[in-house]
């Protein structure tokens, strides 16, 4: 009797402490799970009031670091610039950035260069980084990015150099050629030869000073501020009376056709010039005794009726490496037959803004020793001129497509001809 008392009373004193130690570990734990925990602190992390509106309107990428360096908030953009992956920031010197900020508090700024993500090519991302703290526990860090201002930089600086260059050129021609005619003062045979040729270096210095300016004035200007409906046979008139003396030099004939009743809408002034230069470049790099043909026509297009003047040389043509970069300031295919012809390189530029700036486009077909098709397409005066009317910038959206030079047939001696809009051109009749 004695020894089941006494088991029954070890049974006792063992479920109290079974049930004190359950009561200890439930304290315990609850104790445990209210404590803030390092987890805790990086998820509870506040922005101060109003700061997650003021990044969700800024242009730059901004990300919020707290004092784990895990992130707190990052902008769409950050994520696109690879900024963050993975709830961190992936770029180790603005995380070295952040955590010196965070520890004296003072503001820093960077520019680095990044790789892009998902390119090989080992391209570059410019940005400029600068890190601040927010509040006592954030770190606020805004990267912009400086690419495009980088490449813009970059394209000014290599348009002042090559100004400089071509601009030296004529300038340093006319200076020699000045002592050359006073050496040569008791010679009148020299005096006029020399004298010849100064003349010629001063009009390509007028040529190129005022490409300069016309490329200045079609990239700054807005052409609708002054734009009216143009008949396109008058801009074809217009350019074929600016090269009639250099084409009847050379014995090229000069075809029009298709311009009746066709009109553009945009800067008469711009819109001669652009033409004007194809022209001028069909002429300068045609050969003796070929022809150059001027085509219009009208194309529907999605956005609008389009305009389409096409101009048609025999001349040397151009190889595909040169046709992707003949639009660029100061491009030669050949400088020595350019700067033969007096050529600044700048003509293709000052064709290629005014194209943009109307809304249009021009495009190249050529194949070597074949001759070449420069398509300017624009917007017809009707359909841009309602759209303008109704507060939209007219803009086509199509694609682009075949030169306007129509159908023609090849003889044993090369193309024959062309029909375009009801008329025979005596055009190569090459299609792109």
């Amino acid at each position: 009797m004695n020894l089941d008392a006494a088991v029954a009373a070890a049974a006792a004193i063992a479920g109290v402490c079974t049930g004190v130690i359950a009561m200890l570990a439930f304290r315990w734990s609850e104790r445990d799970q209210a404590r803030p925990t390092r987890s805790s602190l990086h998820t509870d992390a506040v922005l101060p009031p109003g700061v997650d509106t003021v990044l969700s309107v800024l242009r730059s990428s901004a990300v919020v670091l707290d004092e784990a360096d895990a992130v707190v908030k990052a902008s769409s953009a950050a994520y696109a610039l690879g900024l963050v992956r993975g709830g961190k920031l992936a770029v180790e010197p603005m995380l070295q950035m952040a955590r010196d900020t965070r520890r004296d508090g003072e503001i820093r700024q960077v520019e680095l260069d990044l790789p892009r993500r998902g390119t090989g090519r080992g391209e570059a991302l410019a940005v400029s980084a600068r890190v601040a703290p927010l509040g006592s526990r954030l770190v606020l860090l805004l990267v912009e990015d400086l690419t495009e201002a980088r490449r813009i930089e970059a394209v000014r600086r290599d348009f002042v150099a090559n100004v400089s260059h071509e601009l030296k050129t004529p300038v340093g021609a006319l200076s020699l050629l000045s002592e050359a005619v006073m050496d040569a003062s008791d010679d009148p045979e020299a005096v006029i030869r020399f004298a010849g040729r100064m003349q010629i270096e001063a009009t390509r210095l007028t040529s190129l000073v005022q490409e300069i300016i016309d490329l200045s004035r079609v990239q700054y200007d807005d052409p609708l501020e002054d734009s009216e409906p143009v008949r396109v046979g008058e801009l074809v008139a217009e350019a074929v009376d600016r090269c009639r003396q250099t084409a009847a030099s050379k014995q090229i004939t000069m075809a029009t056709g298709g311009t009746a009743e066709l009109h553009v809408w945009g800067n008469r002034g711009q819109l001669a010039a652009a033409l004007g230069n194809l022209v001028e470049n069909a002429v300068n790099y045609s050969p003796a005794r070929t022809r150059v043909g001027i085509a219009a026509r009208r194309v529907a297009a999605p956005g609008g009726d389009l305009i389409e003047i096409a101009v048609t040389d025999q001349g040397i043509g151009i190889s595909e490496k040169d046709r992707e970069r003949v639009f660029e300031r100061f491009y030669r295919v050949d400088p020595a037959r350019s700067r033969a012809t007096g050529g600044t390189g700048l003509g293709l530029s000052i064709v290629k803004h005014v194209a943009a700036s109307h809304s249009g486009e021009v495009t190249v077909w050529s194949a070597e020793g074949q001759g070449s098709t420069f398509t300017l397409r624009l917007p017809e005066a009707g359909a841009a001129r309602d759209r303008e009317r109704g507060g939209k910038h007219p803009r086509t959206g199509q694609e682009p497509g075949p030169s306007p030079v129509p159908d023609s047939g090849d003889t044993p001696d090369g193309p024959a001809g062309a029909t375009y809009a009801g008329e025979h051109l005596p055009l190569p009749g090459v299609r792109p």
